[in-house]
C-alpha cells in the first residue's frame, strides 16, 4: 500500500471509530433559536426543499461533503454514499484528489458516476496542489470523475500538524483566481474544519469565486486527525492547536455579508442544524461525519436512513417557522445568543 493511501486509510479509521471532534470550541449553531409559528398555514406536503445549486436542481439542499479516496474501503463509502446521494436528490464530494496525481491506478477509488448519474457531483484538490497544477491538469482531475464542479480545499492547519504535510502556502490564492477564470466547471473553496474568516474571505472575493464552502470550527477537527496519527513524542504543538479555528456559524454570517453563495459545512449533524445553517444564509448545507459513520458502520442502508430523518427533521423546521421553501427558511425569525453576536461583529 502506498504512503498515501495508507494516510487515507488512517484518516476513515480514525473519523469512524475515535473521537476527532473538537474538545470545547463549539459550531455556535447552538445560539441561533428559530422563532416557533403556532399559525404555519402550511401543510407538509407543500414545502418545497428543491434548491438549485451549481447548474443543477436539489431535491434539498444537502451535500455529502468530500471526504475520502485513495484507498480501497474509500471505494466502497464513496460508492455507497453516491447512490444514496442519488436516491435522496442531494448533492455528493469525494475527498481530496491528491492520491491520483501520485497513483494513476487509485482513480477508480473516486469513480461514482455510474452508480449517481445525475447527482452534482464535486472534485477536490487541495489548494497548494492546485497552486503547483496547469489549468488542464486540473481539467483532468474533473474529467476523471465527470465532476460538476471542483472544490479547491484550504487546510494549512492540518498540513502544519501532519508530519509529511506541506509546509508552503504560496500561490494559492493566485491559482483560484485563475483556475476560476480558466476551468470548465465552478470553482468551490472550502476550508476543512478551521472556518473561513473575514480576512480569507475578502481575499477570495478578489478572485472572482461565487461559493465557498464554511467547514467551520465545532465538527471534525483535521488538525485533531493528525495528531492522533502522529508518534506521541512529536503531538504537543499539535494538542495546541486541537480546538483552532472559526465557528461555523459564524463564517456562514460573514460569507453571506460578503455576498458568497454559501455551503455551510463543521459540525452539522441533523437536520435541525442545517435548518439554522440555512437560516443564517447559507443556500446549502453540508456534513460528512455523520455520512461517514452511517456508510462505516451499516453500509448505504444506515446511510439512507440517517438521510431521511436528516430530510424528515428539515421539512419540520420548515413547518414549524411557516416556511413554505428554502427561500423562506433563509429569511426566518431568528435570536441570536451573545457568543454568536459577538463574533458576527468582530
Amino acid at each position: 500500500m502506498s504512503n498515501i493511501s495508507s494516510r487515507k486509510l488512517d484518516h476513515i479509521e480514525l473519523c469512524a471509530k475515535e473521537d476527532v471532534e473538537y474538545q470545547f470550541k463549539t459550531t455556535l449553531l447552538e445560539e441561533v433559536e428559530l422563532l416557533h409559528d403556532s399559525l404555519p398555514e402550511l401543510a407538509v406536503s407543500e414545502v418545497d426543499l428543491s434548491v438549485d445549486f451549481i447548474g443543477k436542481k436539489l431535491a434539498a439542499p444537502l451535500l455529502i461533503t468530500g471526504m475520502t479516496g485513495g484507498a480501497d474501503e474509500a471505494t466502497r463509502i464513496n460508492r455507497e454514499l453516491a447512490q444514496v446521494a442519488q436516491e435522496l436528490g442531494i448533492a455528493f464530494g469525494v475527498g481530496s484528489q491528491r492520491a491520483i496525481l501520485k497513483d494513476r491506478s487509485l482513480a477508480a477509488t473516486y469513480q461514482v458516476r455510474d452508480v449517481a448519474p445525475d447527482i452534482a457531483l464535486l472534485g477536490n484538490i487541495g489548494g497548494v496542489q492546485a497552486a503547483a497544477m496547469t489549468t488542464s491538469e486540473a481539467e483532468d482531475l474533473v474529467g476523471i470523475i465527470a465532476a460538476d464542479a471542483l472544490c479547491i480545499h484550504l487546510n494549512p492547519g492540518q498540513e502544519l500538524t501532519q508530519p509529511e504535510g506541506d509546509r508552503d502556502f504560496r500561490g494559492v490564492l493566485d491559482a483560484i483566481a485563475r483556475l476560476n477564470e480558466e476551468l470548465s466547471v465552478p470553482i468551490i473553496v472550502k476550508e476543512t474544519g478551521s472556518g473561513l474568516s473575514k480576512r480569507a474571505l475578502e481575499k477570495l472575493k478578489g478572485t472572482g469565486v461565487n461559493w465557498v464552502d464554511t467547514s467551520g470550527a465545532g465538527g471534525t477537527t483535521w488538525i485533531g486527525v493528525e495528531v492522533l496519527r502522529t508518534p506521541p513524542e512529536q503531538r504537543n504543538v499539535g494538542q495546541m492547536f486541537w480546538d483552532w479555528g472559526v465557528p461555523t456559524a459564524a463564517s456562514i454570517i460573514w460569507a453571506r455579508e460578503l455576498g458568497f453563495n454559501t455551503i455551510a459545512s463543521g459540525g452539522v449533524r441533523n437536520g435541525l442544524d442545517a435548518a439554522k445553517a440555512i437560516a443564517l444564509g447559507a443556500g446549502v448545507a453540508g456534513m460528512a461525519l455523520p455520512w461517514l459513520k452511517a456508510a462505516y458502520d451499516g453500509g448505504a442502508p444506515a446511510a439512507l436512513s440517517f438521510g431521511q430523518d436528516t430530510l424528515l427533521a428539515l421539512r419540520t423546521a420548515c413547518v414549524l417557522t411557516g416556511s413554505p421553501n428554502i427561500s423562506a427558511l433563509q429569511q426566518a425569525p431568528k435570536i441570536l445568543g451573545p457568543k454568536l453576536s459577538h463574533w458576527a461583529r468582530a
